[in-house]
């Protein structure tokens, strides 16, 4: 017998969002993770919030809502609350129940703002990081270390003379510019829209770019995160980068960090080893056809001769996956947001969204 088309809507709804969720579903072992950081986070919570006064949005929801646009690939906040409100998954794993309004895409930016002040990005990661230590999955003597560009939301019409005014460059609002034989750099130029991008080149022959600079410190047992950091595009940051990054480890012993040739600097070095630190960092050896050399590297015989060497070179090009996958699903190979600290905020935050796409299948593996 064929059944009718017929819309049946109760007035009473039994069924709450948890008995949604299929008990296999790779969400909800993310969920218990993001549920046990969050509860570490919770003084840190309680010193940021006055004690009275309207409540805002809590800040657990907030983040959960945050893993999700990096997990799923939501493009802004606006979208990510309309989904929040028919989609019954995000809904469990923001810790919203059926009926529950959603909030207000502004509000919900303004909320996450405050988040800024408190380091909150950085204090996740951390947290992320000590459950995968706890779970033995990380390796305390071997690392990895490399920075990649992330477009800033600004264009090139933005880039314009430090000493000129604030019109438009022709008639219009998206007026064409002709910028053939002006000569531009961050020195004399800025952008009006972002003022702390900078205009940067990855390499000889690539296009320049209104970008930052974001860096990653690998460990290379698993490949997973254990320091992140955003800064201005420069030719030094990336060596810059990943000493603060190294300072950060507290590193009890010596430890080995690999590297490509960007890193091979005769002062870079000698502050590795300074640190106790093993540069395993590629040679970067300029040869001329005649065999007369123009640049030697600074990395001698007392590293390249050891056979870790070589396995440090194989696995740190491993921390590509996770520029990769930030780019790519996490949405940032154009960054959302203007100033160093929000986009630095959002790099961090989806550094340690990558790390718990990885942890179940570790910890399952392990």
């Amino acid at each position: 017998m064929r059944g009718g088309d017929v819309g049946t809507e109760g007035l009473f709804s039994y069924v709450s969002c948890e008995a949604r969720v299929p008990t296999s579903h790779p969400l909800r072992a993310i969920r218990a993770m993001v549920d046990e950081v969050l509860e570490v986070l919770s003084v840190d919570f309680e010193r940021m919030y006055a004690k009275t006064g309207r409540p805002s949005i809590p800040p657990e929801k907030l983040l959960r809502a945050l893993l999700l646009q990096a997990f799923y690939s939501i493009r802004s906040e606006r979208q990510l609350m309309e989904q929040i409100d028919y989609n019954l998954l995000f809904r469990w794993f923001v810790g919203l129940s059926m009926d529950a309004s959603v909030w207000d895409a502004t509000v919900f930016t303004k909320n996450r703002d405050r988040l800024l002040e408190g380091d909150v990005a950085t204090k996740f990661l951390a947290a992320v990081v000590a459950q995968a230590r706890s779970r033995n999955l990380l390796s305390d003597e071997h690392f990895s270390v490399d920075g990649t560009l992330i477009d800033a939301w600004a264009s090139m019409k933005s880039f314009r003379p430090k000493d000129d005014g604030n019109d438009p460059p022709g008639p219009g609002r998206n007026s064409e510019r002709d910028f053939r034989g002006e000569k531009r750099s961050n020195q004399t130029h800025t952008s009006t829209t972002d003022p702390e991008a900078k205009l940067y080149r990855k390499a000889n022959g690539q296009a320049s770019r209104m970008a930052f600079m974001g860096h990653v410190l690998m460990e290379n047992r698993n490949g997973l995160v254990v320091g992140a950091l955003l800064t201005q595009a420069t030719g030094t940051a990336e060596r810059e980068a990943a000493l603060a990054l190294v300072d950060g480890l507290e590193a009890k012993g010596r430890i080995t960090l690999g590297a490509d040739k960007a890193y091979d600097a005769r002062e870079f070095v000698r502050d590795l080893r300074a640190r106790k630190v093993t540069p395993h960092i590629a040679r970067n050896e300029q040869i001329t056809q005649a065999g007369e050399r123009r640049r030697s590297s600074a990395i001698d015989g007392r590293t390249t001769r050891h056979p870790g060497y070589d396995i440090s070179l194989r696995i740190r090009k491993r921390i590509e996956e996770v520029f990769g996958w930030t780019k790519t699903t996490g949405g940032l190979r154009k960054t959302r947001h203007r100033g160093t600290d929000r986009v630095g905020w959002a790099f961090t935050l989806t550094a340690a969204a990558y790390n718990l796409v990885r942890l179940p299948k570790l910890i399952a593996a392990a």
